[in-house]
């Protein structure tokens, strides 16, 4: 009996999941999922998590069930490519005979002292539920710094500012304009709703330093009672301490089938995975429909294909609060309560769908 094993049941791994299950496992081969918590999680929503609007159980996925789908609970601290071992805290370890590494990824700091200290994160469940607590057991008349006006910071200080409107929101960006990957239509309607709903905007940040509770920008010091980081990312730690060629991003170079090269039987999917394009569920989604492809060649003694279309992205959607949102879908701009939605639709079909 062969072993694929599947470090992280994200969106990566639950697509491969669903897509082998029940009907396409070859008979010789089991599965061995390796995750942190007995669920998948919906990381798109951990922004709402965080600022209370919704609870830990509106975004957990159960994982499918099969006889030969074993899921493990665990922490991986090691990948052992020459021995085809995955070392697990606690001195265990699993043998695999295809890996498929969908660890997601971690804050990137940016070498600023104290980040990773004093600030929280909504990176993963665990940081999330801590930062969900710290937010809302804030006094009134606090003030929140969130650094970083990408989609996550935006979808967490709009949520926020709606959901606690008594606190002082500020939002830190490096750029003339927050959402620096959208068209500046969409930075503007952005930035319009953030001035109705009393979030401070600070353009041309440069954050140099971060203590417990105060923020250095440009090193002037600005007092705050929570700092929230969502200013970059980078792939898991596991993945940047591999002996394997990567990018600025510590993100694995992959073979046009998703493997390493060198190692055909080892897969990296989701934010690990070096492509070109900015890391997100459809990509990894995209991605996991690839890798199956190649697995079910290989099982078959069959080469997998030469090469693949590019993987098509339908777009992105942001969430301002829970009645507007912005984003564009086949290339075209879209805000207020049409994309919210829009969104709110895609992620019910997700979550039933899956579950």
């Amino acid at each position: 009996m062969k072993n694929l094993v599947i470090l992280g049941g994200g969106y990566g791994g639950m697509r491969i999941l669903n897509k082998l299950l029940p009907n396409d496992l070859p008979e010789d081969v089991s599965i061995t999922l390796i995750d942190r918590v007995p669920y998948h999680c919906l990381k798109t929503e951990y922004y709402a998590l965080a600022a209370g609007t919704i609870s830990d159980q509106h975004i957990r996925v159960a994982f499918p069930e099969h006889p030969r789908l074993q899921v493990k609970y665990a922490e991986v601290t090691a990948i052992n490519l020459e021995d085809q071992k995955v070392e697990l805290q606690g001195d265990e370890f699993v043998q695999y005979d295809d890996l498929i590494i969908g660890l997601g990824c971690e804050d990137k700091y940016h070498n600023v002292p104290g980040a990773d200290k004093f600030t929280y994160s909504i990176q993963s469940i665990e940081k999330s539920r801590a930062t969900y607590q710290a937010l809302n057991n804030l006094p009134a008349g606090s003030t929140v710094a969130i650094v970083g006006a990408g989609l996550s910071g935006v979808e967490l200080a709009s949520e926020l500012a709606e959901s606690r409107k008594d606190l002082k929101i500020k939002l830190f960006d490096r750029g003339n304009h927050i959402l620096s990957a959208f068209s500046e239509r969409l930075s503007t309607y952005v930035e319009n709703w953030f001035d109705n709903h009393n979030v401070e905007i600070i353009n041309n940040a440069n954050i140099t330093e971060v203590q417990k509770n105060v923020l250095y920008n440009h090193d002037e010091p600005i007092v705050c009672d929570a700092i929230v980081w969502t200013a970059g990312i980078q792939a898991n730690r596991l993945v940047r301490d591999m002996d394997v060629e990567k990018d600025s991003m510590g993100r694995a170079t992959v073979t046009p089938q998703h493997n390493l090269p060198g190692y055909e039987n080892v897969y990296i999917v989701g934010d690990c995975a070096s492509l070109p394009h900015a890391p997100s569920a459809q990509l990894a989604e995209g991605q996991a429909e690839q890798i199956v492809q190649v697995l079910q060649k290989r099982w078959k003694g069959e080469e997998p294909p030469e090469s693949f279309p590019p993987i098509k992205l339908k777009g992105i959607i942001g969430s301002l609060g829970k009645k507007h949102g912005f984003g564009l879908v086949a290339e075209r701009p879209i805000t207020g309560r049409v994309a919210r939605l829009l969104k709110s639709g895609i992620l019910w079909m997700y979550k039933y769908h899956n579950g």
